[in-house]
């Protein structure tokens, strides 16, 4: 049997990125959180596999299928643009067990001020690592561009949050659930352009069809944050709508009821115990499934939106010329008259 043939395009995803379900493909295979699990030796190997591939050189005995496990690998650990390996929990492969524990704990302590303030602190810290590990572009962003972005989306996080909270007092429980939710999409409006702001400034790369660049568009940019933001919004949306209206019914029967003085969810161990101890009649509902239930449903819900929202929009977008900087727009006119359309990575 020969080597494997050279032609294979590693450079773009295996499946139809046309198509939202070629895209859906695409980051099913991007966001499993089965890749967290593999060693430093591992992911070395499928990047030394691929960056031999695309200088020509094929690994004795490499197969078609091995080579795109390896493009994957690589894809999942490594920034496109850079290729700087991203921190742990940065990557796309980190997005479900990460928020599954972070919504699903920003959902089960929502009542109060000092958890809703504690979670979305942390819920933010984690947007900051994935918003800037999974920046478009190479271009760099200062320490205080980053303080910045920081501070300014926890704050937009925390004020919506406590604002809502204290608006939806005296309203049906079911709607102080959503709180969360609000207060989520608030900060993904904030965080992201800032943290991205770098682009806003100087632009991303945008490229002919066949990857060479052309020069730098905020246009682009802007196009690709409004496609990031909206994703990401989208993949919230599922998690943290579904599981509320599923606990607060659990809640209202016997098998999950509210005990008295707060949310089941919130119904500390030590309660828990004293009530099995002097056989109080609460001890046949199951309080302490709660918080890993909410976790569970929120986890199911993101399996599935993570990279369904991620498939939105193509990961290499496309803009036509005329939308372009009038400069950046004369540019290319004047040196490549036959190019109507150019790409981008719009980041994740």
């Amino acid at each position: 049997m020969g080597d494997l043939p050279l032609n294979i395009n590693i450079q773009e995803p295996r499946w139809d990125q046309s198509t939202f379900l070629g895209r859906a493909r695409h980051f099913f295979t991007v966001t499993d959180p089965r890749n967290l699990l593999l060693s430093g030796e591992q992911l070395e190997a499928s990047r030394n596999i691929v960056q031999n591939y695309r200088a020509g050189v094929v690994t004795p005995g490499l197969t078609e299928d091995q080579l795109w496990r390896a493009k994957y690998v690589y894809d999942s650990a490594f920034h496109p643009d850079t290729g700087e390996k991203v921190v742990l929990i940065g990557r796309m492969s980190a997005q479900v067990p990460m928020n599954m524990t972070i919504t699903g704990c920003m959902l089960t302590f929502y009542r109060k001020t000092p958890t809703v303030v504690f979670w979305q602190w942390v819920n933010q810290s984690f947007n900051a690592i994935v918003n800037y590990s999974n920046r478009s572009g190479d271009a760099p962003i200062t320490v205080r561009q980053l303080g910045t972005a920081y501070v300014s989306a926890t704050t937009g996080a925390v004020a919506t949050a406590l604002g809502l909270k204290s608006l939806t007092k005296h309203l049906p429980p079911l709607v102080g659930r959503f709180v969360p939710f609000a207060a989520v999409a608030a900060a993904n409006c904030i965080n992201i352009p800032l943290m991205r702001q770098r682009e806003l400034q100087v632009g991303i790369p945008v490229t002919d069809e066949a990857g060479q660049r052309l020069g730098y568009s905020v246009t682009a940019a802007k196009q690709g944050i409004f496609q990031v933001v909206i994703s990401r919004i989208g993949m919230a949306i599922p998690a943290m709508a579904i599981p509320p209206v599923i606990m607060n019914t659990l809640e209202k029967k016997d098998f999950l009821k509210e005990s008295s003085g707060g949310s089941v969810l919130e119904t500390t161990w030590g309660q828990f115990s004293q009530a099995l101890a002097l056989g109080d009649p609460r001890n046949e509902r199951r309080p302490w499934l709660g918080a890993p239930l909410q976790v569970g449903l929120v986890g199911f819900c993101l399996v599935f939106a993570t990279p369904l929202c991620c498939a939105l929009f193509p990961q290499r977008s496309s803009i036509h010329v005329t939308r372009l900087e009038p400069e950046l727009r004369a540019q290319i006119q004047a040196q490549n008259p036959s190019i109507d359309v150019v790409y981008y990575n719009k980041g994740l």
